[in-house]
């Protein structure tokens, strides 16, 4: 399990422009055999690979000392990247960013930015806390505003002068992303005065832990008909309680989720996930093609000056998951992320993924 957990992937040492590669090593908060980050890593990889860089990937296992520990390895190691790429998970990066000072290595951080809090912190402390080169993270309040009204969109109307019933499964507490989809879905249901939140909780991203709690709160609120989920795993966690107890997915009660797996697609297709946002695996791909640039001398730092939430979450209908689904088959999407760095465009080239949502 350790090994499998400090899984390391190394891709190729090109050369670009006669000298070493870019080198970046990411930590990645999940699993290595976890669906959503695997497939994150493997975008990062076609990315890499397709610019010429160099790219470790180091899976934590959502361990809080683990990803610490892979921190100073690759901070303080003698092997030392170029960038070091990170997700703010369980309020990790104030004290990665302290331990980047003197090292030499850019920090950049991407799904899971820093808190206000945690932003406030570093700023007044710069002899602390030195600068991060930037922040990519996706539109995750919008994503869980979206997921519901969608939801109750797909409702007869007469349902909702009745009242509805709905479950809502987050992630972790400490999980900026998921914060922010709860946010959204707050703010939809304050547009929702038939919507009734019967409970939430947090099935810490896990399909089991979500399992568990559904078969609860099935019993409990029986007349639920809807289930908004932080992520894709919960949502077939709940689905499976739901089913064990006769309740048809898509007639008796409609699942929304986020990802985009081949499972999540499929269901999308098939109609037992009645709302499916995804996308935000991406992120990490559009990080690598910035940080090429910030290799080849472009000034992304003043682009990056604030974090931007990219829009990169978006509905997928049972259209859109079947091309996803050919699409998936391919690391990088069939993408060239050439096409996407600034290097070698006219001035005021406006990277395509920080303008608009990605429309494979």
């Amino acid at each position: 399990m350790l090994k499998a957990l400090c899984l390391s992937v190394w891709l190729g040492l090109s050369l670009v422009s006669g000298a070493q590669a870019a080198s970046v090593v990411f930590l990645n908060p999940g699993n290595a055999d976890e669906t959503f980050w695997v497939s994150y890593s493997r975008f990062m990889q076609g990315a890499a690979q397709n610019l010429g860089m160099s790219l470790r990937v180091e899976y934590s296992g959502r361990d809080r000392q683990r990803v610490l520990h892979q921190a100073r390895q690759a901070l303080q190691g003698p092997q030392r990247p170029d960038y070091l790429v990170l997700v703010n998970e369980q309020y990790v990066a104030p004290e990665i960013i302290r331990l980047s000072r003197g090292s030499g290595v850019r920090l950049f951080l991407v799904n899971n930015g820093l808190t206000v809090d945690q932003a406030r912190q570093v700023h007044e402390y710069p002899d602390r806390y030195p600068p991060v080169l930037g922040t990519l993270t996706g539109n995750d309040e919008e994503a869980g505003y979206r997921m519901l009204k969608t939801l109750v969109e797909q409702l007869p109307p007469a349902a909702l002068e009745q009242g509805v019933d709905l479950l809502a499964f987050s992630g972790l507490k400490h999980t900026p992303a998921a914060q922010l989809r709860e946010q959204g879905m707050h703010r939809a249901l304050a547009e929702l005065p038939g919507v009734h939140l019967r409970q939430l909780v947090y099935g810490e991203w896990s399909r089991q832990r979500a399992y568990e709690q559904a078969q609860l709160l099935g019993a409990r609120y029986p007349r639920t008909q809807l289930v908004w989920s932080a992520n894709d795993e919960m949502a077939f966690g709940a689905m499976q309680a739901f089913e064990e107890a006769g309740r048809v997915p898509g007639r008796d009660v409609m699942f929304s989720a986020v990802n985009s797996s081949p499972q999540a697609l499929q269901a999308r297709i098939e109609g037992r996930l009645s709302v499916l946002m995804g996308g935000h695996f991406s992120l990490g791909g559009w990080a690598m093609v910035l940080l090429h640039d910030d290799a080849q001398g472009v000034p992304i730092g003043q682009l990056l000056a604030r974090p931007r939430p990219v829009p990169v979450l978006q509905l997928i209908d049972a259209v859109k998951a079947r091309r996803w689904l050919t699409l998936e088959q391919q690391g990088d999407y069939g993408l060239d992320f050439k096409g996407f760095s600034a290097v070698g465009k006219a001035p005021g080239y406006r990277y395509p993924f920080l303008k608009d949502a990605m429309d494979y």
